[in-house]
């Protein structure tokens, strides 16, 4: 399997350089403006170049679960779907109309939806006929909240490492760990390119990445709560900072009057990014949050019950709401 892991590397390293050297010679380029804090024209291909080493390693490696084999392949679509609204600045009805094409083939065609969402002893939250609705909806809220935290170099990238990581220690057995490996490998390679490690050309993940990756991250979450037994509620923690900004800064804009599809630079890494001026410390920063929010959780689940939790992830959103206004009114 090392030998496989090894040559998986490889092949991930040449992919997403020769991904990033033909989109500079054909212009696939994310041009400097008012609202981007980078400084030079960028290559934004590289979900596109993940996506394509994904469907490799659908020939590398055996991974027994067919779903998880189909959640790769269809992912492809979605960065496709990116890929075009980085070419085409699509508005935002567009970009979600061809993000629902590959979410509702896996969703309603391949039957990977939510049935319930836990069993907190007292009662257990049944789907029944909302189920592929609320699949839906959740998909899409989770992937475009991913696409909210690609706005500084390699903050989605640690962010999602930071939720792998978090489901290595959920996950049950060597089939969805090495699923995440397969996730993993690229990824890391796609960093060294990102910040331009070792003279290596600079590459963004553009919204091919940004989309793909909640894409993968959102249908496995799902999976794994269908086929392993981990409770829901303890999945949700592991994507709690994407929940938690996602919800904030666009209550924030609606309260404000302002549209909230429109881009711009208030989201939570630009804000510790202007506190900062540390691109390491903006990262760290929410990698750090994001585990030890599932760290509290976790350990109310373990020690309480899986109500608390629940209560906690709830009880958690205000908090971070809060705070997240009080870093605004001393940045300003």
């Amino acid at each position: 399997m090392i030998y496989y892991f090894i040559i998986y590397s490889i092949l991930s390293f040449i992919t997403l350089y020769v991904v990033t050297i033909t989109s500079y010679r054909l212009d696939l380029l994310d041009i400097p403006d008012e609202r981007k804090i980078h400084l030079k024209s960028t290559a934004y291909t590289g979900g596109i170049a993940l996506s394509i080493i994904y469907l490799f390693s659908l020939e590398l490696f055996w991974v027994k679960s067919g779903t998880l084999n189909i959640i790769l392949s269809i992912g492809f679509l979605m960065a496709v779907t990116g890929f075009i609204d980085d070419k085409y600045k699509l508005n935002p009805g567009g970009k979600l109309s061809l993000q629902i094409i590959p979410i509702f083939y896996l969703a309603v065609i391949e039957s990977i939806s939510l049935s319930h969402i836990g069993d907190y002893n007292f009662f257990k939250l049944e789907l029944n006929t909302f189920a592929i609705p609320f699949t839906l909806f959740s998909i899409l809220f989770l992937i475009n909240a991913f696409n909210y935290f690609d706005g500084i170099d390699g903050t989605l990238g640690c962010s999602t490492i930071s939720v792998i990581f978090i489901l290595y220690f959920l996950t049950p057995g060597e089939d969805y760990r090495l699923f995440l490996t397969i996730i993993l490998i690229p990824l890391l390679i796609f960093l060294c390119f990102n910040f331009s490690l070792f003279g290596l050309p600079r590459l963004f993940l553009g919204d091919s990445g940004s989309l793909l990756l909640g894409f993968i991250i959102s249908f496995y979450l799902i999976y794994l709560t269908n086929s392993s037994g981990v409770h829901p509620i303890l999945i949700a923690w592991s994507v709690s900072i994407f929940v938690y900004e996602f919800l904030s800064i666009n209550l924030i804009r609606l309260k404000n009057k302002k549209d909230p599809f429109k881009a711009g630079l208030d989201h939570l890494h630009h804000l510790i990014f202007k506190k900062t001026n540390s691109i390491f410390l903006t990262n760290f920063s929410i990698v750090i949050a994001n585990i030890i929010f599932f760290i509290i959780g976790y350990t109310a689940f373990v020690l309480i019950n899986q109500l608390t939790s629940l209560v906690l992830f709830i009880i958690f959103f205000p908090i971070f709401f809060i705070l997240r206004n009080f870093l605004i009114k001393k940045i300003n």
